[in-house]
């Protein structure tokens, strides 16, 4: 048993806050104190180490930009950018954090196909020690705008790009979180050079107008990497109960995010940790199931240090290795071993076999 987390802004974090993943989450909050990281973006919650010692297996890897119009230029200088050509300056900034790590640590190892694939799974295996172990990172664009024009998707491809959520906010491909809206035609011509390349399509943050015509033209396969039902946070930001069910259809798959304030609506970093518990991720879980009619639809996206800490999860998490709890608080839920190892990553990792060579 292992997990796959569907998404982690680990580039993000080195750029942003200058926080190595290859370090312990508790050693980089002995370093960072009360500064400015922790007034920005809470108290670390990953780490490599914690990661291998939570059983998590894989990774999608986000390379994220956000639009510098939307927010004090100041504070988001690392991730932010004006124009196209920054967009992409800043985005290639990030892919080299990834080849960078592959390249000067064994214990990581971009998952660019199935024999990548296979080789990381092997380091799982019951009878592997602990030391043995390699995570696999495939990586996942969040905001298309690095993206130049449709037709360069494919310098991307070649460095490891394996899925794309087209929007954040609004972007030249799709109206996005707070900003609804459609597909645009440019969006189309993205969807179609993804498609040529078996690229998977991320669905998390499209206004919902532009999630419903991604659903309908994208062939190939699909994923919310981290949503929540509006049930739980009911804002654009995530899914309405037909939009699960559509995403369903189309054996899709999202990804819980254990954010605090999208697991329980309108929660605020002062009402404190202990507001919410892990039983209300179990919920969402047990919601999704329940409304799509099976455990096959539903995985894990953490989202963890994308904006929040270790403050704004829920109350049983500390670090990353803390997902583990999933397999035994899943169980105590009625859930067989089966079904436990489709949530922890079965169902992901069929949406990704889909789209690997």
């Amino acid at each position: 048993m292992y997990i796959l987390d569907a998404h982690q802004d680990i580039a993000y974090n080195a750029l942003r806050y200058g926080r190595d993943y290859r370090r312990s989450a508790l050693r980089k909050r002995a370093l960072e104190g009360e500064g400015e990281n922790v007034r920005q973006n809470g108290y670390v919650t990953v780490g490599l180490p914690e990661a291998i010692a939570g059983r998590v297996a894989l990774v999608f890897a986000t390379i994220f930009t956000a639009p510098a119009a939307q927010h004090n230029q100041t504070a988001w200088d690392a991730v932010s950018y004006r124009t196209v050509d920054e967009a992409y300056r800043l985005g290639m900034a990030q892919l080299d954090v990834y080849h960078q790590l592959e390249a000067e640590d064994s214990r990581l190892r971009i998952v660019r196909d199935r024999a990548d694939l296979d080789a990381v799974l092997a380091t799982w295996a019951a009878d592997v020690p602990i030391t043995e172990r390699v995570q696999g990172l495939v990586l996942l664009m969040e905001n298309a705008d690095p993206i130049i024009a449709p037709e360069q998707f494919a310098e991307w491809y070649a460095g490891g790009l394996r899925l794309v959520g087209p929007a954040w906010q609004a972007s030249r491909y799709a109206a996005g979180t707070g900003a609804p809206g459609d597909l645009t035609a440019l969006g189309r011509e993205l969807l179609d050079v993804m498609a040529d390349h078996r690229a998977i399509l991320d669905l998390s943050h499209l206004a919902e107008a532009a999630f419903y015509q991604a659903l309908d033209h994208y062939e190939g396969a699909i994923i919310a990497s981290h949503s929540n039902p509006r049930r739980f946070c009911d804002t654009d930001r995530h899914l309405s109960d037909d939009m699960i069910r559509r995403l369903a259809e189309r054996d899709g798959v999202m990804g819980v995010v254990l954010a605090n304030h999208f697991l329980k609506g309108g929660w605020k970093r002062s009402d404190g940790k202990s507001a919410v518990t892990l039983d209300t991720a179990l919920d969402v879980i047990d919601h999704v199931c329940q409304i799509t009619g099976s455990s096959h639809h539903i995985g894990i996206g953490s989202d963890f240090d994308g904006g929040f800490g270790m403050e704004g999860v829920p109350e049983e998490i500390d670090t990353v290795a803390d997902l583990w709890l999933f397999s035994e608080r899943l169980a105590d839920r009625g859930f067989s071993p089966d079904d436990i190892a489709l949530v922890l990553h079965g169902n992901m990792l069929r949406k990704l076999k889909e789209g690997l060579a």
